[in-house]
């Protein structure tokens, strides 16, 4: 409810500051790119889905728990799974390496944003994944931190990518 309220407010500043109107048209659309761009820090300049942010940013510093499914605590897979269904409204499920076998394979230069990234970082196995947002950052649910955007070219997960994927929605 904090992060919501937080975002609501963001939203008004930027509204205010910019001379921005909040009504439904491509003025919207911008004033939510810039709030997510400030809120997340990056720029997003190809967001197509901002309903994905809007989800990504709510459960943000979220603990990490295994098994987890609520924001007491979620791990990376049921974190993945909880952005398709409210971002798409398409309900996946399964373990990091069970969704990388569902997933349609995407080169890592073609990733779109709602691709899965997957990572091999326990014993040469499938054991992470992530949504991928753009400008190669991606969302997921980390051991240390909880939920966090990082970027794929960061040394640590240059070093695990394993691959990509796609759901057709």
């Amino acid at each position: 409810m904090r992060k919501t309220l937080g975002i609501l407010f963001l939203m008004l500043v930027v509204r205010f500051t910019t001379g921005q109107p909040t009504t439904v048209n491509n003025g919207t659309y911008e004033l939510e790119k810039e709030v997510y761009s400030t809120y997340l820090k990056f720029n997003i300049d190809t967001m197509h889905n901002p309903l994905l942010y809007k989800t990504a940013i709510e459960w943000l510093k979220t603990r990490y728990q295994y098994g987890g499914k609520n924001n007491k605590g979620i791990d990376c897979s049921d974190f993945s799974a909880l952005l398709y269904d409210k971002a798409y409204g398409v309900k996946i499920s399964g373990s990091s390496a069970d969704l990388c076998n569902k997933a349609e394979r995407v080169k890592k230069e073609d990733l779109k944003e709602g691709d899965l990234v997957f990572f091999k970082i326990q014993k040469n196995r499938v054991s992470h994944v992530g949504v991928y947002l753009t400008n190669n950052k991606f969302a997921h649910a980390t051991t240390q931190a909880g939920v966090i955007v990082s970027d794929l070219n960061e040394p640590y997960y240059r070093k695990y990518y394993y691959s990509a994927g796609r759901i057709i929605k």
